[in-house]
């Protein structure tokens, strides 16, 4: 497999230069870091897919990149891979929020999600939103770096981070925590996939944190000196996003509605400033 380019140039000394659309084109291939979370990017049979895995197909296609090659690992060093050279990079429907602008570019908004809960078969604590986990005394697991990790810090919730959705899903099946906290579109994807385990997954709910309405965005990530190649993936991403059916038929096969494509006023500057955001 090639060496990715932004590998090639942290071997050579560190080199600040910027990864650009023509270094790729030459390479033939991009690779993405992904945290094995479906619907957005996972393996199937070895294969690597997704909803944006297959937003990225079609967009690094357009700028002559022919190949999106993969590279697993835990979310939370999704960030830390990128800028460590790891991948060109990140494919995981990352959340956009203002700590991760800090250390890495996003593009612009490309899917919405909701948080749900998934919990044992009959759901015996009534779970049905971070409030009533908070209420209830409840112990959940939430992917480790994200957002539901954060909103359960600022809860109180006792939270345990797991390094990849199924052990969240085992978790809450072999007792270890009384719900596990993901988008819904995932919860529903892992459940639907093992239907004879012995779970359901809660109504998607909009998360509430000090009174603010918590509306998730994500986006692909790629580092701060990459702003070249951003801007390059955003001019495709906005021609997808303005032809509804367009971004419908790459990301439905995946279970993603067209409720969860986001508005034109939704903007990454918005996110990243951290400005509140509503459904409304």
């Amino acid at each position: 497999m090639a060496v990715p380019a932004a590998l090639a140039l942290l071997v050579a000394g560190c080199s600040s230069d910027s990864l650009s659309v023509d270094d790729l084109r030459e390479q033939g291939s991009i690779t993405v870091g992904f945290a094995g979370e479906a619907p957005y990017s996972y393996e199937d049979n070895g294969e690597l897919t997704g909803g944006t895995v297959a937003l990225h197909r079609e967009i690094f296609g357009e700028l002559g990149i022919d190949d999106v090659e993969g590279v697993q690992t835990e979310f939370g060093s999704l960030i830390p891979g990128l800028n460590a050279g790891r991948f060109d990079a990140v494919s995981a429907g990352m959340s956009i929020l203002p700590d991760r602008c800090e250390q890495a570019l996003f593009s612009e908004p490309e899917i919405m999600y909701t948080t749900a809960l998934m919990v044992p078969e009959g759901n015996p604590m009534n779970l049905s939103d971070m409030q009533s986990l908070a209420d209830s005394g409840a112990r959940i697991a939430a992917l480790t770096g994200a957002i539901e990790v954060d909103y359960s810090n600022s809860l109180g919730i006792d939270v345990t981070p797991v390094g990849d959705p199924i052990d969240g899903m085992d978790a809450v099946i072999n007792g270890r925590v009384d719900a596990f906290a993901l988008t819904g579109v995932s919860l529903n994807h892992m459940a639907n996939g093992r239907p004879d385990a012995p779970v359901e997954v809660t109504e998607s709910f909009v998360a509430v944190i000090d009174d603010v309405p918590q509306i998730g965005a994500g986006g692909t990530v790629f580092r701060l000196d990459d702003e070249e190649l951003r801007d390059a993936y955003n001019e495709k991403l906005a021609e997808i996003k303005a032809d509804e059916q367009r971004w419908l038929e790459l990301m439905e096969p995946f279970g993603v509605s067209i409720n969860e494509l986001p508005p034109p006023d939704l903007t990454t500057e918005a996110l990243c400033e951290g400005v509140p955001v509503t459904d409304e």
